[in-house]
């Protein structure tokens, strides 16, 4: 069964105005992917578990029309109110039930969602949505980010303290997802019956942001909700030690100090082969 998170309208805002996009270089990737396996026309694309809608902006202005889908009416309802592209809709809806016709589909997403899905169903939901050629994109990042400040070399104490924030937060992971959603998107590979596919497992993405929206990114993810969810006190207390321990390592003041956060991504692209 698929696993349902992340539904309630302050967690649709907090993932509107902390959750990161994949970057330039991984949807380069992605496309050239499409380009050498399909090629224009490009006519529709699927995001799935779009959340609050910022991967399915990055696909406007490659397609004809988008369609976001989330099973959560307010991340629906958040992405909409951030749809500005006019060829984007939305639609609530089942991952592993998309009011999508069949063979219609150019390119299928899933950014950060595919772990919380019924992976066999969604995948067989792929298989009919997709044209013949069209292609299949998973991707996600890993928790275990790390940081730098430009002013000091410090990197160092500074990923001791984020693994000392990371060690709180693992008690409260998802059974779901094991000891890491990784292993989930290679068994899906290793699943799939195309013979076009590829895996990669560590692509880094390194972005600057303010350290405030550093600590609301990870506070976004699921071991945090989930902490805040059995004692949110305890949650408050980790968040406020963990952000002024970083602070005194970079020996600043302001939560609004900018860090170079590294992402490490991983993701499967594959490619549904014609019909005989």
């Amino acid at each position: 069964m698929a696993h349902r998170r992340f539904e309630g309208k302050e967690q649709a805002a907090s993932y509107w105005k902390y959750r990161i996009s994949p970057s330039d270089r991984l949807m380069g990737n992605i496309f050239d992917f499409l380009k050498k396996q399909k090629g224009p026309p490009y006519e529709l694309a699927l995001d799935v578990g779009c959340g609050s809608g910022q991967g399915t902006l990055l696909l406007a202005k490659h397609f004809e029309s988008v369609v976001g889908t989330d099973v959560s009416p307010a991340q629906i309802e958040v992405a909409q109110q951030h749809a500005m592209a006019p060829n984007i809709t939305y639609r609530h809806c089942l991952a592993e039930d998309l009011p999508i016709a069949d063979s219609s589909v150019d390119l299928v997403t899933a950014m950060s969602s595919f772990h919380w899905f019924d992976r066999q169903r969604f995948l067989q939901e792929v298989h009919r949505v997709l044209k013949p050629n069209g292609c299949l994109a998973l991707l996600n990042y890993t928790i275990d980010m790390e940081l730098s400040y430009a002013h000091r070399c410090c990197s160092q104490e500074l990923n001791q303290v984020c693994k000392e924030f990371y060690a709180a937060l693992h008690p409260y992971r998802s059974l779901h997802l094991g000891a890491t959603s990784l292993t989930l998107y290679e068994e899906a590979y290793q699943s799939l019956p195309y013979p076009v596919k590829e895996w990669n497992e560590c692509m880094w993405d390194r972005r600057t942001m303010s350290l405030s929206n550093f600590m609301g990114l990870v506070e976004s993810f699921s071991s945090y909700q989930g902490l805040m969810k059995e004692d949110p006190q305890k949650a408050a207390e980790l968040s406020h030690n963990i952000c002024h321990k970083l602070m005194s390592v970079m020996e600043v003041t302001s939560e609004d100090t900018e860090v170079v956060v590294g992402v490490k991504y991983f993701y499967v692209l594959a490619c549904k082969p014609k019909e005989d």
